[in-house]
């Protein structure tokens, strides 16, 4: 079981605990090298137990973590072989008077032929080179050992950071390590679940190395992931006794101009746990509606029948497949017009209408309880800025956007990422796949977290659960290229997020996120 709460620090962030762990908690550096060394020595042993273990060990903190972990497992039998960059103590203090096998080496005289068949030769590679506080391109010795070790084709292990991504951003400059496995030191680091490096990291396991609680992390600073354990904290629970207009009531202003996406954001309404879905639209749509019995019609070219579906809902999901022309338009004026406060959540043509200036523009929609779920297309009709420059810094575009505008902003991409106006940043958790490139993914999610809105969350946990329900509903469906959405909606499990789980058999493990695929 692994707990609710993870928590994602930048580089810098990590860094800065560090130095609070062993200044401000009187916790001995030394112990937590030997922590991070021994934890990844028995998940390496564990996952990869056969074979020699070769570790690429540099002159900081992360090659000596590398060469805990080869002294580990060297005592419990495995053949290992330090190849150092770099100058490290002679002898090197983290030995406790163990004679590793070792080799150094140089771009400069070093013998890359010699180096390609010892790391060829390996059960495992360790790449303990960089760690997460490097930022730029490796210098040549150290490239030069990056590539040697990709290409020598066997199993990489990273810990920390995969040497070549920064741990902050996730940027790619130069060399990277391809891991197959990332042993995170604490907490998985933001770089590492951000692209490209998240493509570089493989598995992602998150140890725990003996790290006291306080500091910055119990703070609103750090980011933090949206796991299974982090949304069965925050699902919605029915009273034993209740009724439908009780446990949450969405109006669904959608499908104008596209009948199928408010069908299918009604859908997944209901599987997210609403008691009560009206699906206002046009005629057209009325007839697609069909599909979803459970639903009431509301005829959208009626203004005052709209206003009044808005006022008898807990809560507005309008935009998908609602069409950017006069008719919308004036839809959408009447659902912001109508809403009085209610909690809405704001996607796909409705925002390209906010860009427009519909109803005073997303100006409007400031500190009222309102949620935006922009693609990087939308958000760049919504900034002005281009899309090339908004996923250069995702991070910083969906959390100023927030601040600046006062709406809670899910900018959907790889992993999605759910921004508050006080600054909070929360990471989804399960989207690592492409599955999720399919026409009709967004309506879902619109539904989703409008249904986790009409039910009486907070706009930016209903954001992250919808997100979880909907990825983890993708996760299960091992379907691939063929997922559809209507698969994603069937495969919704609100009330049974899935235990927070790994199949490691450490009490020390905190995270565990597959390989992207």
């Amino acid at each position: 079981m692994l707990p609710g709460r993870v928590r994602v620090p930048t580089a810098g962030q990590a860094a800065s605990f560090d130095r609070f762990a062993i200044r401000e908690r009187g916790v001995p550096e030394p112990a937590l090298m030997e922590n991070a060394g021994r934890q990844a020595a028995l998940v390496i042993q564990h996952l990869f137990g056969r074979g020699p273990v070769v570790a690429l060990v540099g002159s900081g903190n992360n090659g000596g973590d590398a060469l805990v972990c080869l002294r580990a497992l060297a005592a419990w039998g495995r053949p290992v072989t330090a190849v150092t960059l770099g100058k490290r103590p002679d002898p090197d203090s983290v030995l406790h008077g163990w004679d590793l096998p070792a080799v150094g080496f140089e771009s400069a005289g070093g013998d890359e032929d010699t180096l390609t068949r010892l790391l060829e030769s390996a059960g495992v590679v360790v790449d303990g080179l960089l760690g997460t506080g490097i930022r730029g391109a490796p210098r040549a010795g150290y490239a030069a050992a990056i590539e040697a070790a990709n290409r020598a084709g066997g199993v990489l292990v990273a810990l920390d950071t995969p040497s070549g991504v920064d741990g902050t951003t996730g940027e790619v400059t130069g060399a990277s390590i391809r891991a197959s496995l990332t042993i995170a030191f604490g907490w998985p680091k933001l770089g590492t679940l951000l692209y490209p490096g998240r493509a570089r990291c493989g598995r992602i396991v998150a140890v725990e190395i003996g790290f006291p609680p306080g500091g910055a992390q119990d703070g609103d600073d750090w980011a933090e992931l949206a796991t299974a354990g982090w949304a069965a904290q925050r699902l919605p629970r029915r009273p034993p006794v209740t009724h439908k207009n009780a446990v949450g009531t969405l109006a669904v202003v959608a499908g104008s101009a596209m009948p199928g996406a408010a069908v299918l954001a009604a859908r997944a309404a209901f599987r997210a746990g609403a008691g009560l879905v009206r699906v206002c639209s046009s005629r057209l749509a009325g007839d697609a509606i069909a599909d979803v019995p459970e639903a009431v019609f509301v005829n959208a070219a009626d203004p005052e029948a709209l206003r009044e579906a808005v006022r008898a809902s807990d809560a507005v999901a309008v935009g998908p497949g609602l069409g950017t022309g006069d008719e919308a338009a004036r839809q959408l004026e009447a659902v912001l017009a109508a809403r009085n406060g209610r909690p809405v959540v704001v996607d796909a043509d409705a925002l390209t209408l906010l860009a427009r200036g519909v109803h005073g523009g997303i100006p409007a929609l400031e500190r009222t309880g309102a949620a935006v779920t922009p693609h990087p297309g939308e958000m760049s009709r919504l900034t002005g800025r281009t899309v090339a420059e908004i996923q250069a810094d995702r991070v910083g575009t969906a959390r100023a956007f927030a601040a600046a505008h006062g709406v809670v902003t899910l900018l959907k991409g790889a992993p999605s990422l759910v921004a508050d106006p006080d600054g909070r940043l929360l990471v989804s958790s399960t989207e690592h796949t492409s599955a999720l490139a399919v026409a009709g993914m967004g309506d879902v999610l619109t539904g989703a977290a409008g249904s986790f809105l009409a039910q009486g969350v907070d706009p930016m946990a209903a954001c992250g659960l919808a997100l979880h329900v909907t990825g983890q509903a993708v996760a299960e469906s091992g379907q691939g290229a063929s997922l559809t959405p209507s698969d994603v909606v069937e495969g919704m499990r609100a009330a049974a997020p899935g235990p927070p789980g790994t199949d490691l058999p450490f009490p020390f493990v905190t995270f565990d996120q597959a390989s992207p695929r």
